[in-house]
């Protein structure tokens, strides 16, 4: 399985050349533990992985004893795992760090001491009982894990053509055409119900069948619920409600969440810390509401009124259309030929969201009401800053369509409203691309490409 990732390592190690640790932080089953041994193996003479989850005491032991020594030290792991250590070519994985914190407080001493490199794979790295007593080294650089993008699928399928094509026709603004926009389409949609957790594509990539690969999704869903009662100290019950819901919200008109659902007189101050945890897991991918739609949404963004994505599509396929303990391939092939008639919406808006967070953007949506004026009533999908930011023009809009028939009234207004704000406004939709009033509309599977 080719991750993009790795070329980020082998960035790092180039550049780094023994001053920082990486830490790669990422939701359960993402990858993060076989993509490090992958980049270990092929970058490294010898390394060694210690899995932190399933490690004995007297392993951990060493990270909680004197380390003075570090001669002793890594003659014990060297011995240990059987496994000779040379210096600077040598990588030692801390897999699944949190479980251990008081390891990932001794880098700073294993980094000064520059004879290795040192990996870190984690989950929930900033939740409290998870950096309690230990200081964060300064030495540790972060770097995101998420599931697979679009053409990191393409590549799982054995396609490593068609992405460099519908790149350079975004970049040219020119539409595929229609047997390739079809074949675009098609595999998007494959990319839509299975996801890009790598154990599901890869069980797609070898067998095409939809129970096999829903099986897989669901085990992975029933770990996420063992992560809630297990580590969600004192709010498992709020966070298991939360992660329930998210289904049931995304499939309102009106996305954005609403406390009341989940409980009678729910607070957000009751259900900060569980939002919290959510998001520390990258189980969620949270979208706040931006008041003024200009430079700096962060600084005008409502965290009170949010909307939360699931963080894989096919994850909240096998969520949301649960009633019988499992998709049915019928649902799964109603989804592929675009003949599901509801709940589609939430799907394509869940999996833009998804390769916005993937390809870098922070999300953020606009929604204004007004009971006086109409043109002051407007609801946008999303807003993205552009790369290079300029004096004006800053800030371009979204919208996400699933159907053949839609109306832009929200964008229209906002576009009149913010014109000197706006940069390019896009709608996402299933067509092919072009540009028509002022508006670009792409092809859904253009998203990464914002």
């Amino acid at each position: 399985m080719d991750r993009k990732i790795l070329e980020e390592l082998k960035k790092w190690k180039s550049e780094s050349n023994g001053r920082t640790a990486i830490l790669i932080d990422g939701a359960r089953r993402v990858g993060k533990s076989y993509i490090a041994e992958k980049f270990a193996r092929e970058n490294y003479k010898s390394y060694i992985l210690i899995d932190f989850y399933e490690a004995e005491e007297t392993i951990k032991e060493l990270f909680t004893s004197d380390m003075r020594d570090l001669d002793s030290f890594f003659s014990y792991l060297s011995a240990i795992f059987n496994t000779p250590l040379y210096p600077r070519e040598s990588l030692i994985i801390f897999d699944e760090v949190q479980m251990v914190p008081k390891a990932r407080g001794r880098l700073k001493y294993l980094v000064a001491d520059g004879r290795y490199d040192y990996l870190e794979t984690g989950s929930l790295m900033s939740i409290r009982k998870n950096v309690k007593d230990i200081i964060i080294p300064s030495e540790e650089q972060h770097i995101n894990m998420y599931p697979m993008d679009f053409e990191e699928f393409l590549w799982a399928m054995g396609n490593k053509t068609l992405m460099p094509l519908i790149r350079s026709n975004f970049e040219e603004k020119k539409p595929m055409g229609q047997s390739l926009h079809r074949m675009a389409m098609n595999y998007f949609r494959q990319y839509v119900i299975v996801g890009g957790m790598p154990q599901a594509v890869k069980e797609y990539s070898d067998t095409q069948n939809f129970a096999a690969v829903d099986r897989i999704k669901r085990n992975i869903l029933t770990l996420y619920r063992a992560d809630i009662r297990k580590h969600a100290d004192g709010c498992e019950l709020e966070v298991e409600a939360i992660f329930d819901d998210v289904p049931g919200q995304l499939s309102r008109h009106e996305k954005k969440y609403k406390l009341s659902d989940l409980a009678v007189g729910a607070s957000t101050r009751r259900y900060s810390k569980p939002f919290f945890w959510l998001n520390d897991s990258m189980i969620i991918n949270s979208c706040y509401n931006a008041t003024e739609p200009n430079l700096g949404l962060k600084l005008t963004s409502g965290r009170r009124t949010m909307k939360c994505y699931f963080i894989d599509t096919g994850l909240l396929v096998s969520h949301a259309f649960d009633e019988n303990g499992i998709v049915s391939e019928e649902i799964y092939k109603k989804i592929l030929l675009d003949k599901l008639n509801i709940n589609e919406g939430m799907l394509m808006e869940n999996v833009v969201a998804q390769m916005l967070v993937a390809s870098g953007h922070k999300l953020y949506f606009f929604s204004r009401s007004s009971r006086s004026n109409a043109m002051d009533r407007m609801e946008i999908d999303f807003l993205i800053a552009k790369q290079r930011i300029t004096s004006k023009h800053n800030i371009a809009p979204i919208e996400v369509k699933s159907g053949d028939r839609y109306a832009l009234s929200s964008i229209r207004k906002y576009r009149e409203k913010y014109a000197e704000y706006m940069d390019v406004p896009y709608v996402l939709h299933t067509k092919d691309l072009k540009i028509e009033d002022g508006i670009t509309y792409l092809p859904l599977y253009m998203t990464m490409l914002l």
